[in-house]
């Protein structure tokens, strides 16, 4: 058993016991290599993502490198298939991780936003989603993660449809990662 799928099996029954949710669009999980963008509001996020793909399809998590920095944490993470990005410049390290996976046919899971957001705040998205979409030619799978999560309370997760982007003319990235979340927020699951 890989140690993912042990992290998976250990984690997940308490994970949906404490924070029960439920996943809409499962369907929408495409096969072979894809970039997964969702909103990012806590710090269970990655486990919730995780838990929606299920313990045979395995996500890579780029994340920020300030988690990596205690060895046993380093080592857990790199476990369960994070690796680390240097934010707020460009990290090639991790764009090469990043392209290792989708060239291997493996899903990268990313946080468009590059940081944790209220369900107040709205800031831009960082272009690197598209770019990397547009540059391998892969599929962006996007993803809506309730924002208010509390226990015992149940919260949603809602796989949207694949898509990829037309080449931006005078290579206007902001314009389409303004897109990729509105399409993000677009499937919150509205009462």
């Amino acid at each position: 058993m890989s140690a993912y799928k042990f992290w998976y099996c250990l984690t997940w029954p308490l994970v949906k016991l404490i924070f029960p949710y439920t996943v809409r669009g499962r369907e929408n999980i495409c096969e072979g290599a894809a970039l997964v963008c969702c909103n990012h509001s806590s710090l269970l996020d990655p486990v919730f993502v995780g838990g929606a793909f299920g313990r045979n399809e395995q996500l890579f998590f780029m994340a920020k490198s300030e988690l990596f920095e205690n060895f046993f944490l380093a080592k857990l993470f790199g476990s369960v298939g994070a690796f680390p990005v240097k934010r707020g410049e460009m990290d090639i390290n991790a764009m090469r991780t990043c392209i290792a996976h989708l060239k291997s046919d493996e899903k990268v899971m990313l946080f468009p936003e590059g940081t944790r957001v209220s369900e107040e705040e709205h800031i831009a998205a960082k272009t690197g989603a598209v770019r990397l979409s547009l540059k391998h030619d892969v599929p962006i799978i996007p993803m809506y993660l309730s924002s208010k999560k509390k226990a015992f309370r149940r919260s949603y997760v809602v796989i949207g449809k694949p898509f990829k982007f037309e080449k931006p003319a005078g290579k206007d990235y902001t314009t389409c990662a303004d897109e990729l979340l509105r399409r993000i927020y677009e499937l919150e699951p509205k009462p």
